[in-house]
């Protein structure tokens, strides 16, 4: 029973994609007709392109949404779409999108936890949980533990938690997740959420996939023009390169960055492709499984401490226990 605990399978496979593939190039010849796809974040940016090529291939895609209006907007082009209500800082939303999901009686062959924040003040939610650890992995925690009879029932089900490079940023903090005990930084909060959504994914493959089900972490890679960065202070901009010292986008800069096709592709892969039939639990970047990197001046790879299986244990345990779900797989 091959695992990714401590990045045992981080070794990239050779797909024949690449940074630079669409994700039209690399769902080209799969047929998804029959099957049923949710895809939170679907109506803006990368989860838009992930929506119109699943839906081009022939899925039925649900896209939770915390606008319905704007969603609608968004999505009234693509064929086979579906929208619900959904708010990823409310955990009673989140229960109720899946009991109208569940009510349906339809199993989930795809699972795309696909919506997040980045770089936002600190905020937190009813249950006083700061908002990007909320957002970007409780959530992601409480709707895969309450879509599990839906995802066992496909017979053949993937999870793709897209992740991020900026889990290079923080390892996990277990002693004080929810910075209550210590001066908030932004992009330390963004990082560590990121980190807990790898080690999620790690732990959930070797607990799911008895059940057929696989599960993968994603870096779509950078990308400019979406709406994570609406929130982003000017002063991380500015530490990245998007912006100068006057708040103006770098150009050049901007234009080294993957496109919103291209960022989606490494979400598609993930999700539809073959290749991954008999491995899971890997982090992926550029349509590939990532390496894993010791480096810190090293831009790209997984970093250990997001994959070691002590951690990937506890982080389950600790979802648990802040979400008040226990997530049983049987």
């Amino acid at each position: 029973m091959k695992n990714n605990y401590n990045g045992a399978l981080q070794v990239p496979i050779g797909s024949g994609f690449n940074a630079n593939s669409t994700a039209e190039e690399v769902i080209n010849g799969i047929d998804l007709k029959g099957k049923i796809a949710i895809v939170t974040g679907g109506n803006t940016g990368i989860g838009l392109e992930t929506v119109r090529t699943l839906a081009a291939a022939g899925a039925t895609v649900i896209v939770p949404a915390r606008d319905i209006e704007k969603a609608k907007q968004n999505l009234q082009a693509i064929p086979n779409v579906e929208i619900e209500a959904l708010d990823l800082v409310d955990p009673n939303s989140i229960d109720a999108f899946v009991n109208k999901f569940l009510a349906s009686r339809r199993p989930l062959h795809l699972l795309i936890n696909n919506a997040g924040i980045m770089f936002v003040p600190l905020r937190r939610n009813a249950k006083g949980y700061e908002s990007q650890l909320a957002v970007n992995f409780l959530a992601v925690f409480q709707l895969t533990a309450r879509l599990w009879d839906a995802l066992k029932a496909a017979k053949g089900a993937r999870v793709v938690n897209v992740s991020s490079l900026g889990h290079h940023f923080a390892p996990f903090n277990f002693d004080d997740p929810n910075f209550d005990h210590r001066e908030y930084n932004t992009l330390q909060g963004y990082g560590h959420s990121k980190t807990a959504v790898n080690l999620f994914s790690v732990e959930l493959d070797v607990r799911a996939k008895p059940f057929n089900i696989r599960a993968f972490s994603v870096h779509p890679g950078n990308i400019w023009g979406t709406e994570l960065t609406r929130e982003a202070p000017v002063e991380i901009l500015q530490q990245f390169g998007f912006v100068d010292e006057k708040g103006n986008i770098v150009q050049s800069v901007i234009d080294t960055l993957k496109t919103i096709p291209q960022g989606a592709a490494t979400t598609v892969w993930a999700a539809t492709s073959p290749q991954l039939n008999d491995i899971g639990g890997v982090y992926l970047e550029d349509v590939d499984i990532a390496e894993l990197v010791i480096d810190p001046t090293v831009p790209k790879g997984v970093k250990l401490y997001s994959l070691e299986e002590n951690s990937a244990k506890r982080i389950w345990t600790l979802a648990e226990n802040l979400t008040g779900i226990k997530f049983k797989l049987g």
